[in-house]
């Protein structure tokens, strides 16, 4: 992607220069902006200058030399670190910060760059550094609105799919770790299957593609749990809590006698059993969100 013909050049100073940081600096430069960097270990940026990146010495002299600053280190902690080191000449810019870390931290770290005379955006990057810079690349951006809107070109050259989801930047951060939450539960679903499958002598291919209408249709179900949730009405025509016992119990038997694992799905029967002894029996799936927000 390139901004040539969609906006004006901006300056810009990448901050960082791991894994990431190298691929946000050289789809930047791809796309025509004019890029200093800074990294602990000099030696990162080598391959950036013979493309045409300024190398800095410090980040306080990568920062004054750029309109836009994109921090990507390893944790809040560290960038909040940089930002402050550089105080002095961040008046007047407008960070991006791209790192990893809590939501507080990055609400932090946003006041941080605020008190210091300077705008700020946290985005949190739910793609590997190889897809950086591509059409479909998702990146989530909270903070000041404005700042999203001046530089959305810019932006979209870090990932087609930039979204601004907030004005606190505290949201993006949540946003990812709720992908991966959901990442993390159908991976682990899918690994358990493929366990018990394998046991039996299946290929695993040959089930997935065999199954696939019924392992596409999965998502379908997360606008209708979501606008359940929303609206706190859990009651449920068909597919109630009851009628899910019994299978996750055959699942259970299943499992026991072919020593495969069943600490997952008896999690589980425990979340659901639950419900049932609450008088849930006749909600839907979504009631169980009740489970996980306790305090």
């Amino acid at each position: 992607m390139s901004v040539h013909e969609n906006a004006e050049a901006v300056t810009v100073a990448v901050l960082g220069l791991g894994e990431r940081g190298s691929v946000l600096a050289a789809a930047l430069l791809d796309a025509g902006h004019p890029v200093t960097v800074w990294n602990r270990s000099q030696d990162k940026a080598d391959s950036l200058a013979a493309k045409g990146a300024r190398r800095a010495a410090t980040p306080e002299a990568a920062v004054g030399a750029a309109e836009v600053v994109i921090v990507n280190v390893k944790g809040g902690a560290v960038a909040t670190e940089l930002l402050r080191a550089a105080g002095s000449v961040l008046p007047g810019r407008a960070v991006v910060d791209l790192t990893d870390g809590s939501s507080e931290q990055s609400r932090a770290t946003g006041q941080l760059v605020t008190d210091h005379g300077a705008d700020y955006l946290h985005g949190q990057i739910m793609t590997i550094a190889p897809a950086i810079g591509s059409p479909d690349a998702v990146v989530f951006y909270g903070g000041l609105r404005h700042v999203f809107d001046r530089h959305e070109a810019l932006l979209r050259v870090l990932g087609g799919r930039a979204t601004f989801v907030s004005s606190d930047p505290g949201v993006p951060v949540l946003y990812g770790m709720a992908v991966h939450d959901i990442m993390w539960g159908l991976l682990n679903g899918f690994l358990h299957a493929a366990a018990l499958l394998g046991n039996a002598g299946i290929r695993i291919g040959d089930f997935q593609q065999q199954a696939e209408p019924s392992l596409a249709a999965l998502p379908s179900l997360f606008p209708m749990l979501a606008n359940e949730i929303d609206r706190a009405e859990f009651a449920a025509p068909y597919g109630a809590l009851q009628h899910h016992l019994p299978s996750i119990d055959d699942l259970i038997t299943e499992s026991r006698a072919r020593g495969i694992d069943i600490d997952l799905p008896t999690y589980t029967r425990n979340l659901v059993a639950e419900a049932l002894d609450a008088g849930h029996g006749h909600d839907s799936y979504a009631r169980l969100v009740e489970r996980f927000s306790r305090g």
